[in-house]
């Protein structure tokens, strides 16, 4: 049973951190070359910021998998949490490929906002399968609602 517990606990960090690695990869040229010439607002954080609140968050996603992993039950609410799950971590990635990747910004927000949504859906299917795993989501949406304001105020500059 541990070893059942511990494989779902790796499963998720890797998957996670795994997308934190390629968004990572997408964005880390672009960071040092195309992003220093965008038009940013007063309000966007130094660049050191980004990394050590994205870690923290991609740890909570991980403990949310796990938990809808380990506690979903076999019906339909466990498979959609799970299901939904999915589908925003790879808008999460896709986010970081066009907005970063594409360098481009209206691309970006238009993918922010449906990983907004994606985000918010997680967090209500998971509500019935664990709380846990919906309260480890809630800084996640918290912070993307920011990236997305800072996401639609650099389109506003930049336009």
């Amino acid at each position: 049973m541990r070893s059942e517990r511990l494989k779902k606990l790796l499963g998720s960090l890797a998957a996670c951190f795994g997308a934190a690695a390629i968004g990572g990869w997408v964005t880390g040229p672009s960071v040092a070359g195309w992003y220093v010439t965008v038009r940013k607002p007063g309000f966007t954080p130094p660049n050191e910021v980004f990394a050590p609140v994205w870690s923290v968050l991609y740890l909570l996603m991980a403990l949310a998998l796990y938990s809808i992993w380990h506690k979903r039950d076999e019906g339909l609410r466990g498979k959609r949490a799970l299901t939904f799950f999915a589908l925003q971590l790879l808008m999460n990635v896709a986010w970081s490929v066009v907005f970063f990747g594409l360098h481009s910004i209206a691309g970006g927000l238009a993918v922010i906002v449906v990983l907004w949504l994606m985000i918010a859906l997680t967090i209500y299917l998971s509500w019935s399968v664990s709380r846990l795993a919906a309260a480890c989501l809630v800084p996640y949406l918290a912070w993307v609602s920011f990236a997305a304001f800072l996401n639609y105020a650099i389109w506003r500059l930049n336009s």
